[in-house]
């Protein structure tokens, strides 16, 4: 049987890159898919339309995670399309590097309304209909281990989101949802490509340093958030699982 099978599945900034996987992802195994996109139309019903042509369930639906009542409405699509929410995965996060000289008041407040405010309130709309047995999913980033230079916002954002994932673990606890996060690595993605990462010395040194010497790919996160969505992983919660090829 389908890991997934009979679960429905909220994965936020699913348009590309790492949330597009683990849409795709979630679908083969079973689960219907509400795939948030904040801007990019086009990409999430791309995404949409791979997860049915190869026979899976899966609707687009828009909105800024950043605003209570549009992360209601995504919750409430889910709901209202599905019948139920399982599992919610916090993908929707936006980084931008600046040095401490260069940070501004809209430089931290973009980064945390989206990769902060966006995950707390997306969560609380989605635990008024995740029951036992759920599972929240938190993308962070290695980035709170690794700490590249220029990035303080960015890196205090998935710092935020570590503890807030602690917390939930403990709170949502006693009513059987599992709250776990995944800290990738360098993920190849759409992203990576328009910063100007890939191919640059950044991305060679950060080779140099990973033991299984290459970038991650965005399915490789992609199979953690199934096995973490699943019963398999039914022990595990408050979990950080870092997953970037030993690179630290």
């Amino acid at each position: 049987m389908s890991k997934l099978a009979g679960k429905v599945a909220l994965v936020t900034g699913a348009s590309k890159g790492i949330g597009a996987a683990i849409a795709k992802a979630f679908a083969a195994e079973g689960a219907k898919v509400v795939v948030n996109y904040a801007s990019s139309k086009a990409g999430a019903d791309a995404v949409v339309e791979a997860i049915k042509a190869a026979g899976g369930k899966a609707i687009a639906v828009q909105g800024d995670v950043s605003k209570a009542e549009q992360a209601q409405g995504l919750v409430d699509a889910a709901v209202r399309e599905f019948g139920r929410l399982d599992v919610l995965v916090n993908n929707s996060g936006v980084y931008e590097f600046a040095a401490i000289e260069e940070i501004t008041e809209e430089h931290y407040h973009r980064q945390f309304n989206v990769n902060v405010l966006g995950l707390l309130l997306t969560t609380q709309a989605a635990v008024k209909h995740i029951g036992e047995g759920g599972s929240v999913i938190n993308i962070s980033s290695v980035v709170t281990t690794f700490a590249p230079p220029a990035s303080a916002v960015y890196t205090g954002t998935k710092g935020a989101v570590d503890a807030i994932n602690s917390v939930l673990a403990k709170e949502l606890g006693p009513r059987k949802i599992r709250v776990n996060a995944i800290l990738p690595g360098i993920i190849e993605t759409e992203g990576t490509h328009t910063a100007g990462v890939m191919g640059s010395d950044f991305e060679r040194n950060a080779v140099a340093q990973t033991p299984l010497g290459r970038i991650g790919q965005p399915d490789d996160i992609a199979s953690i958030a199934v096995f973490l969505a699943s019963d398999d992983a039914g022990w595990l919660t408050g979990e950080r699982l870092t997953a970037a090829g030993g690179f630290r």
